[in-house]
């Protein structure tokens, strides 16, 4: 940095600080005291942020990761359980990231209170994986779940609702970071309400943000204090994302000083995945290796399917001790994720973020572990949501498992057009949800409805052009099949 970027890096900083102080004066009642923590945090992200010029990542440090520095999944299994699982289960709290809105799939309110099976929300699938956990170890294993100022009020409400439930809930809150000017780096907030003018001049920074919130919450220290041991963090729209008994054991039975303090959950890629963050072996650590960080002459290479073979699925299990550590001596380095957005009024701005993942270099003895794909089943879109409301899965407790009836263990590949995008419509174009046991590839384009028990099978392509409509009649099977045109079945 030369003497003229330092002086202007200083400049900057100031006047942030001062712009900060500006937004803590307005506060009133009960935002006074919680937003100086937050800002806090976010002055850390800001220096950094100004420290750091161009990729994070220099490509020819980095290295494919030792053998045994991810272990495939089949190899922790065969180590067994042991019959004091239970003891195990004990030292292990669920924590869910429930910061996300629904707005992707045309929803109002958190994400985690959409219905995907059965009337059955993301929430209320969760809650039933763990009562049935502490029922059949009589262990009490609690639910976290970390929200944030989008979500923190709906959910708080829903959760009154799982009172009986054999599961104990807590909640803790993101922290709330200012959205700053594109040009002059300054936050775009005038003062720290959340509504009108100031809506959408806040945001979350990102899942990175759990290890400062979940620190100041208190809610850290006091699970530690209630001999809590380990974390297994996942996104509460990955359905696939339930406690693994055998993981746990083998985090919970390593010697004293090889004690593993951070496991992620990788799997292998496919052609869907290939801008899924990767692990390489960097300056002697494992290291997460997110797109964002790579140089643009090498993104192709990145995506590569036969170099970088495995993603990160965003299960993570973490040893409580070591967060407290890392987080007291501000030890967690973490890449800052800058996230550009333009306000409906026109106006760029950045948002600074970080992803839990990245922290996983600061950790001792940081594993990967290979797992089947059946632990990553996200549920970002409808097509997502056709899947797991469909005959391939079948839910128990809580958790949904490939149909024995499927054939082979893959997931079709579904691809629903835009007249699909939200919930609500997508649910009226469905009559009931087909048979797709024998199903490999579903294209649907344009207006199209489903009748009562359809049948897909093979690949199937339904393209309705512009100003058409199909509808498949009730009781239809199609294999391998492509139907386009116009197709109405009038009632007579």
């Amino acid at each position: 940095m030369t003497e003229f970027q330092e002086v202007m890096r200083q400049q900057l900083e100031s006047s942030m600080d001062a712009e900060l102080k500006k937004l803590l004066s307005t506060a009133t009642g009960a935002e006074a005291g919680v937003p100086e923590k937050d800002f806090e945090g976010f002055k850390k992200l800001f220096h950094r942020f100004l420290q750091v010029k161009g990729p994070s990542v220099e490509w020819s440090k980095i290295h494919r990761p030792p053998e045994d520095s991810i272990q495939p999944y089949e190899k922790i299994k065969a180590r067994g359980l042991p019959d004091s699982i239970a003891d195990s289960l004990n030292k292990l709290v669920v924590v869910k990231l429930n910061g996300g809105l629904g707005t992707s799939m045309g929803c109002k309110g958190p994400k985690s209170l959409i219905s995907v099976r059965n009337e059955n929300t993301f929430l209320d699938l969760t809650v039933q994986q763990i009562e049935h956990l502490n029922k059949t170890y009589n262990t009490d294993v609690p639910l976290v779940l970390m929200n944030s100022f989008n979500t923190d009020e709906d959910t708080k409400k829903i959760l009154q609702k799982y009172t009986h439930h054999g599961v104990k809930i807590h909640t803790f809150n993101q922290s709330r970071y200012p959205r700053i000017n594109k040009e002059s780096l300054l936050p775009v907030a005038k003062d720290l309400g959340m509504t009108g003018e100031n809506a959408d001049v806040w945001y979350p920074p990102g899942h990175g943000d759990i290890y400062a919130s979940f620190y100041n919450s208190g809610l850290l220290d006091q699970l530690i204090a209630e001999g809590k041991e380990y974390i297994f963090v996942s996104n509460i729209d990955n359905l696939g994302a339930t406690v693994d008994l055998y993981i746990l054991n083998h985090l919970v039975s390593q010697p004293n000083g090889k004690r593993c303090e951070f496991v992620m959950e990788v799997t292998d890629k496919t052609r869907a995945d290939v801008k899924g963050g990767t692990l390489i072996q960097y300056d002697g650590k494992l290291r997460l290796l997110e797109i964002a960080q790579v140089p643009k002459a090498h993104v192709d290479e990145f995506k590569s399917v036969s170099k970088f073979k495995i993603f990160n699925t965003n299960n993570l299990w973490m040893s409580l001790a070591a967060i407290k550590r890392l987080q007291e001596q501000n030890a967690l380095d973490m890449e800052i994720i800058v996230n550009p957005k333009t306000l409906d009024g026109g106006l760029n701005v950045i948002q600074l973020e970080t992803a839990v993942g990245a922290a996983i270099h600061s950790f001792d003895n940081a594993l990967g572990i290979n797992v089947p794909r059946s632990r990553f089943l996200p549920v970002k879109t409808t097509s997502d949501l056709l899947l797991v409301m469909s005959n391939l899965y079948s839910l128990e407790a809580g958790s949904l498992t490939m149909s024995q009836k499927r054939e082979f263990p893959t997931t079709p590949h579904v691809k629903l057009g835009s007249s699909f995008t939200k919930v609500q419509e997508y649910l009226t174009r469905f009559e009931s949800i087909p048979d797709m046991l024998e199903l490999d590839h579903l294209t649907v384009s344009g207006d199209v409805t489903f009748g009562k028990h359809v049948s897909l099978k093979g690949t199937v392509i339904i393209i309705a052009n512009h100003g058409d409509r199909i509808d498949i009649p009730a009781g239809s099977m199609l294999e391998n099949k492509i139907v386009s045109g116009n197709l109405r079945i009038l009632d007579h």
